[in-house]
């Protein structure tokens, strides 16, 4: 038997969630499934890459507010098999519309980030009120790490039985082949250590902190500073860059598809971030082998670097001088760098999309 399966998600824009979903609309077997994607509106960098095979629905709608009576209307229409939601901004929508257009479908939640996050704004009380709401309406909800799991049950009062724990599937020979791409960038052709950060330029990844801890190592020696990503905090971040005089020495060229052809050529990838899921680019710059340094925050990366100084650095949240401790010593220490690498690389190869895609099919058929 063949599932009618509808993703929902907002676009398909240039996150982790993004990336995941790509990869699950590529994977997952036709003979079991026949995926649908529905989108709020229809943009975003992977849109492109979706198979040829997966009908896309566009709400066209500018705020997930506004899809609701689109939603329940479509799902009334299709009557989908299976409804997995991969997103934790379409998650009360798609609750709301599968309880108005009266379906039995299986609907599975994905949950990405801890409840409490970021201002703790009016929306986001409302979100959350309706998060607790909504969500016992769920046959399922995946979270990404075992830390998420714990902070819905806690903030949410979820019972632990309806929560089930699928780490994103973010390694797979098609980014180790993407790795071996040609990297035409002259700062890789110079001999210059470069340090490399990812992730879009929002708050939650707090590339200030990594800004600053890069102008203490640049004080000490030559090396450059690289951030992949697009975001609101651009101009913030820009500004940042000339007020330390770094100008020179730190760029920002955008979003890059192919990320992984600079993680398998760093000297080291960072990431700085305040709060997390679980922590895509980690996973993958350590695939790539690259030695890698993170905050030590709420949650993911505790769960992804096994053995603290064995397959990569933890460091405390907002910490720039600790955070420069340790690319300094990855500099001074290119053995250590190496062993870094060969145990991340083994580390990473926990999340390969072959085995995660098991636990999301059993989570989708219900199957656990």
């Amino acid at each position: 038997m063949t599932h009618k399966l509808f993703f929902i998600r907002p676009t398909m824009g240039q996150g982790g969630a993004d990336r995941v979903t790509l990869t699950l609309l590529k994977m997952l077997d036709r003979r079991q499934f026949h995926p649908t994607l529905v989108l709020l509106r229809r943009e975003g960098e992977f849109l492109d890459d979706i198979p040829t095979d997966v009908p896309i629905y566009d709400f066209g709608v500018p705020d997930v507010s506004l899809a609701w009576p689109q939603a329940t209307r479509l799902l009334h229409q299709h009557r989908p098999d299976i409804i997995l939601s991969t997103s934790s901004g379409t998650n009360v929508l798609v609750c709301l519309a599968h309880y108005l257009s009266r379906q039995k479908s299986r609907l599975v939640l994905s949950e990405r980030n801890i409840v409490f996050h970021g201002e703790y704004t009016l929306k986001r009380r409302l979100m959350v009120w309706l998060k607790r709401l909504f969500y016992g309406r769920a046959d399922l909800i995946t979270a990404i790490s075992q830390c998420l799991k714990e902070d819905l049950v806690e903030k949410l009062g979820l019972p632990a039985d309806q929560i089930f724990v699928v780490y994103n599937p973010v390694v797979d020979d098609e980014i180790l082949l993407q790795a071996t791409e040609p990297l035409d960038h002259p700062w890789f052709q110079e001999g210059i250590p470069v340090i490399l950060g990812t992730g879009r330029l929002v708050k939650q990844k707090d590339f200030p902190t990594l800004i600053r801890a890069f102008q203490y190592v640049r004080q000490q020696r030559p090396c450059r500073l690289l951030i992949l990503g697009e975001g609101s905090q651009r101009p913030e971040l820009e500004t940042l860059v000339q007020t330390l005089g770094l100008g020179t020495d730190v760029e920002l060229p955008g979003f890059d598809k192919n990320p992984f052809k600079y993680m398998a050529r760093c000297a080291v990838f960072v990431q700085t971030p305040i709060h997390e899921g679980l922590g895509n680019v980690l996973i993958q710059a350590m695939a790539c082998g690259a030695p890698v340094i993170s905050t030590n925050c709420p949650c993911g990366p505790s769960e992804i670097i096994q053995t603290d100084g064995e397959d990569g650095f933890l460091v405390p949240v907002g910490d720039a001088q600790a955070i420069a401790g340790k690319i300094l010593y990855l500099l001074d220490h290119p053995e250590k760098r190496e062993a870094m690498a060969a145990c991340g690389r083994q580390s990473a190869e926990r999340f390969r999309a072959e085995t995660i895609l098991a636990r999301y099919v059993a989570a989708i058929e219900g199957t656990i």
